[in-house]
């Protein structure tokens, strides 16, 4: 992602760029108003989960306008690989997608295809909305979006794990995002993964690994701060747990106490 162009707007980009451990969170509810809660907390950037979470696609784009206008940067989580998903996801003004369970270099490929305008893909123009998210004129943002979105794909599969180098040797895929929990499934066939495990490990270090051959960025979900600390050790960027979460956390722990004798 070498390009002359610098745009203040695009937090998590220009952090990443830097090298300065960035750190994400999930959004699952759809709320225009959560998306503003969320987004000044202070994370880089926030990926509203339009695969495991409530969001339709209007509050997919409701999402990415309210946390772009908050000087964060939103990237999506498509639900899969389909063009128009990728299509919608952009055009709402999206910093960038995160695309599940790619397990194939050939996959990778077609989401690059989609995600980039011509000549380098097949992405059609036609919205004016992620120019006002990326807080330029439409003919720059045209102009510039090849280079500076973030094409995000996740590897959570055994047979992911098995293509991975092939996957980061794609060009235009700018970023692997581990996904621990369907990884560990697919490796263990339980979840939670305790994290010790052999097979586990080991998935998650070819992962880590092949982005580094490749000179891809690298992410993955921690569920806590202290993980979150302790994983920016290895990884870019890492997506700190989960709105959902954070409320269903915060809850018992506090109701704990006041039922506590």
């Amino acid at each position: 992602m070498a390009t002359s162009f610098f745009n203040p707007q695009l937090r998590l980009l220009n952090a990443l760029r830097a090298g300065v451990k960035p750190v994400m969170t999930f959004l699952g509810l759809p709320s225009f108003r959560t998306a503003q809660i969320v987004a000044q907390t202070g994370v880089d950037g926030v990926i509203i989960d339009c695969e495991h979470g409530n969001i339709n696609d209007d509050a997919m784009h409701s999402s990415t306008a309210a946390i772009a206008a908050m000087g964060v940067s939103p990237l999506v989580r498509l639900r899969m690989t389909h063009p128009d998903l990728i299509k919608r996801a952009l055009d709402a003004g999206a910093h960038g997608i995160v695309v599940p369970m790619i397990n194939t270099a050939e996959e990778a490929r077609a989401v690059v295809a989609h995600a980039k305008f011509p000549p380098q893909g097949l992405r059609g123009q036609g919205s004016a909305f992620p120019a006002i998210a990326h807080g330029i004129d439409l003919p720059t943002y045209i102009k510039t979006a090849n280079d500076t979105l973030i094409t995000c794909v996740q590897i959570e599969t055994k047979l992911g794990v098995e293509n991975v180098d092939a996957i980061c040797a794609v060009p235009g895929v700018d970023m692997i995002f581990i996904g621990p929990n369907d990884l560990a499934l697919s490796v263990l066939g339980y979840v939670p993964a305790k994290g010790d495990e052999p097979e586990f490990i080991d998935a998650i270090e070819k992962i880590v690994a092949a982005a580094r051959r490749h000179g891809k960025w690298v992410s993955r979900l921690s569920n806590n701060g202290a993980l979150c600390k302790e994983h920016l050790k290895v990884f870019d960027t890492v997506a700190l747990s989960y709105d959902i979460r954070a409320i269903q956390n915060w809850y018992t722990s506090e109701l704990q106490v006041a039922r506590s004798l």
